[in-house]
């Protein structure tokens, strides 16, 4: 009987394959037309609303599902489960302003240069902050190990990629004896940045009382397709009273063992002062995101007591209600007077950021862009030619770095501003991870800024425009094509 039935169907879904076939083409264009109505008015850019319709409507079959994983503009349920479910954050952060202004400084607070981003921060600037530049991992990772060795309280740890490799499983050992210690370890992960760590290697930590979690990006009947958000941070604290942020995830590449990009160039920051705690403010909302709970942890702000530098800690993310990284690095192109020294391994901007390179280049800003000459994605190393002829016949320079792989996102402002974070010159970071950066108002870390750079303008070539000529028509089709859709990457 079961074998007839099969015969059956078989029979008719031959009789009847052409009916099916236009059945089916006809419900992914109605799909793909209507998709392609969302994108033109939900797209986070013109360029983007593009690209998605043109694809939904000549391919729906292909990129309608994609469309429905890639194509959301907003993080849904991040800030709606803070406010409706956990109104301790919202006090902390309450609490935390307040603490702050104590800190404020007018130099800072006061500077058109900043008035933007402390509403973006939402938080002030702080002084009494001491910060220290970590170049490459080396050092940074004897830093974090250091740090983390004496902290007698708890350890937050919020990295994008963790590897089960050698760095890894030191930091592993690390943390669970801490734990035995009886020191509290709680730990965010990205779950697609990190999608190659071990089973075997969570499961270790866990058994050992190290909390560690994946941040959750999917968490939710109605995020389970938001698979295009990362979290983006590199967060280290100690105590509430120490902090490290970066360009470096957990991962032997850091210590120059990469296969193919070594050696890899990498800058951290260390903090301590009152703007620690607003990083830790960022790690709680992400920690009660991915698990619905709070830690306890240590609100009290402390001015350290070898440095006075002002400093702002600047969370952004696709929760926000604005595109703030894509507005941070406007009011940051746009304020520069003098110089604009940005380095990034990612250079794909939208239309906004390529005016105001070219703008600030117009008005006489000395704008440099450092860039690595060994790409680890090549369809990113295409997209970004076409703003690269863009901004470079406006007086924007170009510098690649030779030796090994750059991978460190800074940016150097006139004479007194020096940002270290984790936000890249791409799309991306404008609208679709979670970042963080630090911002510092202080003419002598500047300065050590500018030595660490022209350091790395000596490994540098730069691309000049009579190079930019020379490229062949393919390259530019190809870079073009790559740029389209930008977005979608």
């Amino acid at each position: 009987m079961q074998a007839d039935t099969l015969t059956a169907l078989s029979s008719w879904l031959i009789s009847n394959i052409a009916a099916i076939t236009a059945l089916f083409a006809a419900t992914f264009f109605a799909l793909g037309l209507l998709s392609a109505l969302e994108a033109i008015l939900k797209s986070r850019t013109a360029q983007g609303a593009v690209a998605w319709a043109i694809v939904l409507i000549g391919l729906p079959w292909v990129f309608v599902p994609l469309y429905w994983i890639f194509g959301r503009r907003k993080f849904r349920g991040y800030a709606l489960a803070r406010t409706n479910k956990h109104r301790d954050i919202d006090r902390i952060a309450a609490e935390l302003s307040t603490k702050l202004s104590s800190y404020s400084t007018r130099a800072s607070s006061d500077d058109p240069r900043f008035i933007a981003l402390e509403q973006l921060a939402t938080l002030p600037f702080s002084h009494a902050n001491e910060c220290r530049l970590l170049i490459n991992g080396k050092h940074a990772f004897s830093e974090m190990f250091s740090r983390i060795d004496a902290a007698k309280h708890y350890v937050l740890l919020e990295f994008y990629i963790i590897r089960d490799d050698g760095i890894g499983r030191e930091l592993a050992e690390l943390l669970l004896r801490k734990v035995r210690d009886g020191v509290a370890v709680y730990c965010i992960y990205d779950e697609i940045g990190s999608i190659q760590l071990a089973g075997s290697y969570l499961r270790r930590l866990r058994n050992g009382g190290v909390d560690i979690r994946p941040f959750n990006s999917t968490k939710g009947f109605g995020n389970r397709l938001q698979l295009n958000f990362r979290n983006h941070r590199k967060i280290v604290v100690c105590d509430g009273d120490y902090c490290l942020i970066g360009g470096m995830n957990i991962g032997d590449e850091y210590r120059d063992m990469h296969p193919v990009l070594t050696p890899w160039r990498d800058t951290g920051l260390t903090l301590v002062g009152p703007a620690v705690q607003a990083a830790q403010l960022a790690f709680a909302e992400d920690w009660f995101w991915a698990t619905e709970s709070l830690p306890e942890l240590n609100w009290e702000v402390r001015a350290a007591t070898t440095a006075n530098i002002n400093t702002l800690v600047l969370a952004t993310g696709p929760a926000d209600n604005t595109d703030s990284c894509a507005l941070y690095f406007l009011n940051m192109i746009n304020q520069a007077r003098t110089r604009l020294w940005i380095v990034s391994p990612y250079f794909v901007p939208d239309a906004p950021v390529i005016h105001a390179l070219q703008l600030a280049a117009m008005r006489g800003v000395d704008v440099r862009i450092m860039l690595p000459a060994k790409p680890d994605k090549i369809m990113i190393q295409l997209s970004s030619y076409t703003a690269i002829k863009e901004t470079l016949a406006r007086g924007v320079q170009f510098y690649y770095y030779q030796d090994g792989f750059l991978h460190e996102k800074v940016m150097l402002v006139d004479d007194d501003i020096s940002v270290v974070g984790t936000a890249n010159l791409d799309n991306r970071s404008f609208r679709l991870n979670f970042e963080i950066c630090v911002i510092n108002h202080d003419r002598k870390l500047a300065q050590q800024m500018e030595a660490m750079l022209n350091t790395d303008f000596q490994q540098c070539v730069q691309l000049l425009p009579r190079d930019a000529a020379k490229w062949s028509l393919g390259r530019r089709l190809l870079s073009r094509c790559a740029y389209l859709f930008a977005p979608l990457q």
